[in-house]
Order: C-alpha cells, then sequence, then structure tokens
C-alpha cells in the first residue's frame, strides 16, 4: 500500500481534527523515542566496532531525530491564527522548516559521500568490524520495521494520508539498516571493502531525501499548485452545488498542507446579486467542509453570457 491511496477523509465523524492531531503527535513522540535510542547506540557501536556504514546508518536515524522535531515544532507555530501580517495564517512555517532540514540533509548527505568515497580510493584503510556491528544493524532493522507498522495502523486508523506518508518514510528507513547489514557481513566474509560501500550508498539515500524535502519545499513557497485529481475533486464540489450551473478557471495553491483555492462560479444571469452571493456563500462552505481548502475566493459569473474576464481575439483587437 502507498501513502497515496489513502486520502484524508474530512467527512469521517469517527475521529475529529483534534483526534488526528492527538494521533500524529503520539506517533510523532514514539518515532522520537526510537530514533534517539538508534541514534546513540548506532554511532557508539559504529565507532567502538569500526563500521563506518552502521555509522552512516546512525547519522540516518540522527536526521530523522531532527526532522520529527522539525515537525512537532512547525506543526505547533504553524497552527497559530491569522493576524495582520499573516492573513492566511501561518501554514507556510512548515514548508519553510521542510526547506531548512532539506538543506540539512543534504550537506549531511553529501558529507557522507564524500567520507565513504575516500575510504575507497584507500581499500587498505578499511578495517574488519566487530560482529556487534552486525546484530546492532539487525535490532535497527526491526525497531525500523515495527515502528513502520505502528505508524501505518495509526495512520489507517485516523484516516490520515500524511501519516501514510511518515509510516512509509519510516520503511525506507528500515531499507537503509539492511543496506548496511549487508555490508557488514560482506566484511566479516572477508570482504572489508562492502562496509564503506554501504556507507556510501546510505550517503546517497540522506541525500536524494535532502533533495526532495528542499525542492518540493521550494516549489511549494513558490505557490505551486496541488495535483489535478484534487483540483478535480474540488471542482466536482463547486459544480454540485445547488445554483452553480458552471465553473471555470479553478486555480490553487499550496499552504503549508493545506490549499487556497482561486474559482469562477457561473450562475443564472436573471437572478438578483444576493441570490448569486448565497450560492457563492454556500459553494465556498462546501468545499471548505470536504477539502483540505483554507480558502476559496470565488468570482461569480453569468452562465451562458459572455466571460469578459477572457476577451476574445476579435474584442482584444
Amino acid at each position: 500500500m502507498k501513502f497515496t491511496e489513502l486520502a484524508d477523509d474530512p467527512e469521517d465523524t469517527d475521529h475529529s481534527p483534534a483526534e488526528r492531531v492527538a494521533a500524529a503527535s503520539r506517533s510523532t513522540w514514539v518515532s522520537v523515542g526510537v530514533n534517539l535510542v538508534l541514534t546513540i547506540t548506532q554511532i557508539a557501536i559504529g565507532v567502538v566496532a569500526k563500521s563506518q556504514g552502521l555509522i552512516a546508518d546512525g547519522i540516518h536515524s540522527l536526521s530523522d531525530l531532527v526532522a520529527d522535531f522539525v515537525v512537532l515544532f512547525a506543526s505547533h507555530h504553524s497552527k497559530k491564527d491569522a493576524d495582520a501580517d499573516h492573513p492566511y495564517g501561518h501554514q507556510r512555517f512548515e514548508t519553510a522548516a521542510s526547506l531548512v532540514l532539506g538543506t540539512l540533509l543534504l550537506a549531511v548527505g553529501l558529507g557522507m559521500l564524500w567520507s565513504a568515497a575516500r575510504k575507497l580510493e584507500a581499500p587498505e584503510t578499511v578495517q574488519t568490524v566487530h560482529i556487534m556491528a552486525l546484530w546492532v544493524a539487525a535490532g535497527a532493522l526491526i525497531a525500523k520495521e515495527l515502528l513502520f507498522r505502528y505508524m501505518l495502523s495509526v495512520a489507517k486508523r485516523v484516516k490520515s494520508s500524511m501519516l501514510v506518508a511518515n509510516a512509509w518514510h519510516a520503511r525506507s528507513d528500515a531499507a537503509s539498516s539492511l543496506v548496511v547489514g549487508i555490508g557488514i557481513i560482506g566484511n566479516l566474509a572477508g570482504y572489508p571493502i562492502l562496509d564503506p560501500i554501504a556507507a556510501l550508498i546510505v550517503g546517497f539515500m540522506v541525500t536524494r531525501m535532502g533533495w526532495g524535502f528542499s525542492w518540493d519545499a521550494l516549489h511549494d513557497l513558490m505557490d505551486r499548485a496541488v495535483d489535478e485529481q484534487e483540483v478535480q475533486a474540488i471542482r466536482l464540489t463547486l459544480i454540485e452545488t445547488p445554483g452553480v450551473s458552471g465553473v471555470h478557471d479553478v486555480r490553487t495553491r499550496k499552504m503549508g498542507d493545506m490549499i487556497v483555492v482561486d474559482a469562477h462560479i457561473e450562475v443564472d444571469a436573471e437572478i438578483s446579486v444576493e441570490a448569486g452571493h448565497d450560492i457563492a456563500v454556500e459553494a465556498r462552505q462546501r468545499v471548505l467542509q470536504r477539502h483540505r481548502v483554507l480558502n476559496l475566493m470565488t468570482h461569480v459569473d453569468p452562465w451562458r453570457r459572455p466571460d469578459l474576464d477572457h476577451p476574445t481575439p476579435s474584442a482584444a483587437a
């Protein structure tokens, strides 16, 4: 199951928004505890057992620990109410935090790649690791897999796509521990070079994650639109509103995990301004109730009349 297969259900009456936030907070704190223990254990044993791969995986766990705290910190500040300087709220605090985190991970990943590459240039300096490194790598693999299953079960229970994404992130961490374990086994089997190769792979994974965080956050800060499937869902909600005869120019931009929407709705040209306004208000309320939309700005157009917002080429000439 992929996280995109589970959409948030805003009409889920079993779990209120407050319960979802509480579930997300609990699962994140569990992740903090697991990653804290893994970070200390992996780096300490990695140094003692002379395993560069285990140290790299420990740094990976450390980056996850930092990510967890960034999520908690950003989540707290992004939920501040709107004010005069931030009329749409503070949701983009999360996006800015993701950009900072991504840049940090990118720098850490590149450092890990550089360190591993230096070892590969001088393979004679690679030492045989102690077998306890293998046991720690196996323990980390099991811990991360159990964390994945726990977070996924919580996500399914409260129907949160965001938590599903976090769960699958934990599964990717388990993959890095598997790579490290294979590298340590190869080292113990008489192929010492496999340990720094494992460190190189983990470094690449951290670099890729950092680049992904940074790139996505940068685009979101530049008012990137949501995917077409979500736009169509919003359009459908608008067109199903009583009194709305047509919808066009639906534009979206991300605001943290929320969306800001502009849309033109078409109503009967013969009704009063007040009636048209009431239809627009009803359309807005429906969208805000059914979708993760922070605000919807509607423009009312007369149905089947010339749209003066889009003049024809002849009129423009």
